[in-house]
C-alpha cells in the first residue's frame, strides 16, 4: 500500500477538447511549435486549429516541423537551437509520441548554458551531466494514443552515431490535451501499434516489483478498455466512442509510468528499434510480446498477477498464467498484428546477442524492475522465439 503521488499537469480530455486551448492561461507569450516531419497534422487541419488557439490567446509562435519517428538528438539539437534563436519561452508538442519525447527534451535543454542533448544522458555512453537551469515550460497535444507522454516527465532519444535509445528524464508538462477528434484520421496499423503500446505500458507496470495499489486502479482499467476498444477503433477509426476510451487508457497508461514502472520488454524493444530506425516503437513490442510474457508465465512466480491481467483482456474463466498469452495473442488477431516480421524490418538473427547486450547497457535499470530475473540468455531465446 506504498506509492508516490505526484501529478502536476493540468489534463484537458475529451472530444472538442482541442478547441477551447485559447480559454487557458498559457505559460508564455511565444511557443515553438513541434510537429513531425510528415503531413498528419498540416493535412487533417490540426495543425490550423492549433494556430488559431493560439492566434486567439494573443500568443506568437514559431514551427519546428522536423520531428521523425524514432526522434534522433541531432534532430532534437536543431529543436533547441530553434527555441534559443527565436527567443521561445515555451513549448507546444502537437503530435504523437516522437513529438512528445521531443517536447520534454527541447524545453529541458533549451535553457542550459553547455553541452548538447546527448551530455545529459544517464546510461550508455550518455554523459551524465546534470541541468542547471530549469526547463521551459510545456504544453502536450497528443494525435495519438499510444505513449501516455502527455503526463509523464519522460522522453526517448535516439543517437545515430552508437544506436542507442535511451529514455531522458524531462519535465512534466504544464498542460495536456487529449482531444479523441484529432486522432480520428490515424491509419489502421498505427491505431494498432500505439494501442498496444499504452497496453504493455500498463502490462509491464502489473508485474513490475514497483505495482501497487496506485498502479494496479489504473492498469487494470485501461487493459480492460484497450481489450474491448481496440479492435474497434483499428476496423473503424471514425468511431468516436472506440477512439475516446482507447485514449483514455492511453492516458491511464502514463499514469501507470508515474505510480509503476515499465520492465525489461521496453529496453528490448528499445535496442531493436535503436538499430532499426524504421521500425515503430509499437510494432518492435508486439513482435516480442508473446515470447516476453511465455518467459514469466513458465517461471510460476507470478501467475496470480498474469491471471488478473488475462481476466482484464477478456478471458473471464483464466486459471492459469498461460492464458494472459492467449488472452494477448487473441487481440493481437482480432487488431491484425498477429504476424508482423522482425526480418521486413531488416533484422537478422546474428544480432541477437548485441542486442541483448544493449538492452542492458543503455536501459538496464528496467531489468531490475523485473520480477523474475531475465538473463542474456533469457533475452536471446525469447528474441529467437519472436524472429520471423
Amino acid at each position: 500500500m506504498s506509492f508516490k503521488w505526484n501529478l502536476p499537469t493540468k489534463v484537458l480530455f475529451g472530444p472538442g477538447m482541442l478547441k477551447k486551448l485559447h480559454k487557458e492561461k498559457l505559460p508564455g507569450k511565444k511557443a515553438l511549435l513541434l510537429i513531425s516531419n510528415g503531413k498528419s497534422a498540416k493535412t487533417n487541419g490540426t495543425l490550423a486549429t492549433v494556430e488559431a488557439e493560439l492566434k486567439e490567446a494573443g500568443v506568437e509562435y514559431v514551427i519546428f516541423d522536423k520531428i521523425q519517428a524514432n526522434p534522433l538528438e541531432p534532430t532534437m539539437m536543431e529543436g533547441v537551437m530553434a527555441a534559443r534563436e527565436n527567443s521561445c519561452d515555451f513549448v507546444i508538442g502537437l503530435g504523437g509520441g516522437s513529438v512528445m519525447d521531443s517536447a520534454t527534451v527541447i524545453a529541458a535543454v533549451a535553457p542550459q548554458k553547455e553541452g548538447r542533448i546527448w551530455d545529459y544522458i544517464f546510461g550508455g555512453t550518455g554523459g551524465g551531466m546534470k541541468m542547471k537551469e530549469k526547463s521551459l515550460p510545456y504544453i502536450a497535444i497528443t494525435t495519438s494514443a499510444g505513449t501516455g507522454s502527455e503526463v509523464d516527465c519522460w522522453g526517448v532519444v535516439s543517437n545515430p552515431e552508437t544506436n542507442e535509445k535511451i529514455g531522458f528524464m524531462g519535465a512534466y508538462p504544464t498542460l495536456a490535451v487529449v482531444d479523441p477528434e484529432t486522432m480520428l484520421s490515424v491509419p489502421p496499423k498505427f491505431t494498432a501499434y500505439q494501442g498496444f503500446d499504452a497496453l504493455f505500458h500498463c502490462l509491464e507496470g502489473y508485474i513490475s516489483v514497483a505495482a501497487n495499489e496506485a498502479s494496479a486502479m489504473v492498469e487494470l482499467e485501461a487493459v480492460r478498455n484497450l481489450a474491448k476498444y481496440l479492435p474497434i477503433a483499428v476496423k473503424d477509426g471514425s468511431n468516436l466512442e472506440a477512439r475516446t476510451k482507447v485514449a483514455f487508457a492511453n492516458t491511464l497508461g502514463g499514469y501507470s509510468m508515474e505510480f509503476s514502472t515499465c520492465t525489461s520488454e521496453h529496453a528490448i524493444e528499445h535496442a531493436l528499434s535503436g538499430h532499426h530506425q524504421e521500425l515503430p516503437h509499437g510494432a518492435g513490442l508486439i513482435m516480442i510480446s508473446k515470447a516476453y510474457y511465455e518467459y514469466f508465465a513458465q517461471s510460476g512466480q507470478i501467475d496470480d498477477r498474469l491471471i488478473d491481467l488475462a481476466k482484464a483482456l477478456g478471458k473471464e474463466n483464466a486459471s492459469k498464467a498461460m492464458d494472459m498469452v492467449e488472452a494477448l495473442s487473441d487481440l493481437q488477431k482480432a487488431c491484425g498484428v498477429d504476424d508482423l516480421k522482425m526480418s521486413d524490418y531488416g533484422i537478422k538473427p546474428e544480432e541477437f546477442p548485441m542486442i541483448a547486450e544493449d538492452a542492458k547497457k543503455t536501459m538496464g535499470g528496467l531489468f531490475k524492475c523485473d520480477r523474475v530475473k531475465l538473463t542474456d540468455e533469457g533475452v536471446i531465446e525469447i528474441l529467437k522465439k519472436s524472429y520471423k
